[in-house]
């Protein structure tokens, strides 16, 4: 285990028997770890507000058991086409105006094809000129691809390796785990952000979310982004009949993800619509930093902006600024958006 000296540092030799060392730790010093790590790192009262759009829904060939935009399941997903440029920038200036400081887009494929590449960069420069950081979800990227995206000014790329490498084949089968890791070696050559996370509560044990958060903090750089989500157990998918994780079991993995990667942004992500505040609470607490906020999280539902603004009033946190927000077109707009989660009038 890290003494107190190098509590905190940025590493990427972490090993197994430190990462399941953590999981084991009683629950009060996991926490007491790992927020006097988010503390060394960030400013404790900030969360990063991003908004998710599904810019192409449903019709995924892809079997991944967790999802309802694949076509191997029934789930009543009406499949949508790609948006036009102009519907995700009103999008885009929605999320702005309610606070957003990050615009991400995701795309049910597999990968994308190259004709669609002038739309996908006509968004990332439209949402760019907002003044807000860009993000993209859209499957396997080539390193042509990714460079195209790169060019066009895109801040992240996410791609989820899902959960473990030993438990990733119970989840996966239309495509390893060694190709989400060269998709993700693509996107840094190119020089993007990385957005990477995964997702528990799939039937997985505590040594799977071990060896997640492990493969995450060993990469040669860490994510940038760390997305945690907790699975939503759509009607029709092969998960849907999952029993619950135990909510303390989630904190641990949001704990652990924290210690292992002191300075990415740790993202409370999909779940949180049957989360408690409570238990959002004790998240923030553990070091988790990014939500995304708005009614709805690509196909399933998200908490309603309303109650995340409440919720951030009574735990005394606040919308975190972009670094470049001064000379940002959207800072006004922000600035009053974040006002309301002060708003005593409104409390």
């Amino acid at each position: 285990m890290p003494n107190a000296s190098n509590a905190g540092a940025v590493r990427s030799d972490w090993t197994r028997d430190e990462v399941e060392a953590l999981f084991a730790l009683p629950f009060n010093e996991l926490l007491y770890r790992a927020h006097g790590v988010h503390r060394a790192h960030f400013d404790p009262t900030e969360v990063q507000v991003s908004t998710l759009l599904s810019i192409k829904t449903g019709a995924c060939p892809e079997d991944c058991k967790y999802c309802p935009q694949s076509t191997r399941y029934d789930t009543g997903l009406e499949p949508e086409k790609l948006l036009e440029v102009e519907r995700v920038l009103e999008s885009a200036r929605a999320a702005r105006a309610a606070g957003s400081s990050r615009f991400c887009m995701g795309a049910a494929w597999r990968s994308p094809k190259d004709r669609d590449l002038p739309l996908l960069t006509a968004m990332i420069r439209g949402v760019k000129d907002l003044g807000m950081e860009t993000c993209m979800t859209l499957g396997m990227l080539s390193a042509g691809q990714a460079e195209a995206l790169a060019e066009a000014g895109l801040d992240y790329y996410n791609h989820n390796i899902d959960t473990s490498p030993e438990f990733y084949p119970e989840i996966v089968s239309t495509r390893c785990f060694q190709q989400r890791l060269d998709t993700l070696a693509n996107v840094r050559e190119a020089g993007m952000k990385v957005c990477c996370g995964g997702i528990v509560g799939m039937g997985e044990g505590r040594e799977d979310r071990a060896g997640l958060l492990l493969a995450l903090a060993t990469m040669p750089g860490h994510p940038e982004s760390v997305p945690i989500n907790l699975l939503v157990r759509v009607p029709g998918t092969p998960l849907e009949e999952q029993p619950e994780l135990d909510p303390f079991e989630f904190v641990r993995a949001i704990a652990v993800a924290r210690i292992l990667m002191p300075a990415s942004h740790v993202r409370l992500s999909a779940g949180r619509e049957n989360m408690s505040d409570e238990l959002q609470a004790l998240a923030f607490f553990a070091g988790a930093n990014s939500i995304f906020y708005g009614e709805k999280l690509l196909t399933t539902a998200n908490p309603e902006s309303e109650r995340d603004m409440q919720l951030f009033r009574r735990l005394g946190l606040r919308p975190e600024e972009r670094a470049s927000a001064a000379s940002a077109p959207g800072q006004a707009a922000r600035a009053a958006a974040n006002a309301l989660f002060y708003d005593a009038a409104t409390a």
